[in-house]
């Protein structure tokens, strides 16, 4: 039995790709949601062994049960893995805030990845930056402004570690276009589950063997604890992270190498309105008219450089 989302992509379609990126950001706001509602009973280390162990476990019943084990193999190992270690870095820097901050300020600092995408097209893509470009990343950076207002007393330096995440992830996304294009959503994947197990593990076992100071840890117990004591309720969490995180990777890697960013950027930032609700859903919450203006400002900036992106590929 062979799943076409699971094959390697054999030409474009453009309203599946929006689909799936609707349906890919949906489910990875809620489960982001979770960690974050999660955080007091788990490290970050443990949630990230055990939900890519889930991952893992699930990649491979999948490809046991359809199209077989061929792929999981990448295409160009060096690249997919070298990817995999950037989300990894990516993902800690994401969440290793999300006992201090807010879902809404979370999802904004990751999604200032496009300013991070133009800044590093110019060196890493050879592509020209023009004025649109220039205006789109000036709105980004008010956006950015706007949420941390960094001249306030209420200014944390825990508050950069979101865009610190965003950086990372516009490099992932600069990996995935240019040399991603022909793997199987299932492989790339399946990489990072792999670089997650490794460093999930690896962090507990240091941090077990070689604990920080009680203070830093009572401090900051998701990233500075190794394995706290493991609960049934974790376990279940893990689980129902996995599904969603899984799915919700293989439908962005899908969608991605099926159809033009510049059609997909814009649905993508749909991340921070089922961020914002499900934040209301789960903590009762609403994102402060700073962080609103803010993450308006975000999202227009990238929706502008899509716009862009689109308008100079038809002129082409």
């Amino acid at each position: 039995m062979k799943i076409k989302l699971l094959e390697h992509p054999t030409g474009d379609s453009p309203i599946t790709a929006m689909i799936l990126v609707l349906s890919g950001v949906l489910l990875l706001a809620l489960q982001d949601t979770l960690v974050k509602y999660m955080a007091p009973e788990t490290s970050f280390w443990q949630f990230q062994t055990l939900r890519s162990l889930g991952n893992g476990f699930l990649l491979l019943c999948l490809c046991a049960l359809t199209s077989g084990f061929a792929l999981l193999t990448p295409i160009n190992p060096r690249i997919v893995f070298t990817r995999a270690a950037v989300m990894t870095l990516c993902m800690f820097f994401f969440f290793a805030g999300a006992p201090f901050l807010s879902v809404a300020q979370m999802a904004a600092g990751l999604y200032t990845y496009p300013l991070f995408v133009t800044l590093l097209a110019a060196p890493i893509l050879g592509e020209r930056v023009g004025k649109w470009r220039i205006i789109a990343l000036l709105l980004g950076v008010c956006g950015a402004m706007t949420i941390l207002r960094p001249w306030t007393s209420g200014f944390a330096l825990v508050q950069l570690l979101p865009i610190c995440a965003g950086f990372l992830y516009a490099i992932n996304i600069l990996i995935l276009r240019r040399y991603c294009r022909g793997e199987s959503p299932v492989a790339l994947t399946f990489a990072v589950a792999i670089m997650f197990i490794v460093s999930g593990g690896t962090g507990s076992l240091l941090l077990t063997l070689f604990a920080p100071d009680p203070g830093l840890q009572a401090a900051m117990p998701f990233v500075a604890i190794g394995w706290p004591v493991l609960t049934f309720t974790v376990v279940i969490f893990a689980a129902i992270s996995s599904v969603m995180n899984l799915s919700g990777n293989i439908f962005l890697n899908r969608a991605y190498q099926t159809a033009e960013s510049s059609r997909l950027a814009p649905l993508d930032f749909s991340y921070l309105l089922f961020a914002v609700l499900w934040g209301k859903v789960l903590f009762g919450t609403w994102p402060t008219l700073f962080t609103v203006a803010g993450m308006c400002l975000i999202a227009s900036a990238g929706i502008l450089t899509a716009w862009r992106e689109h308008v100079n590929a038809r002129s082409l």
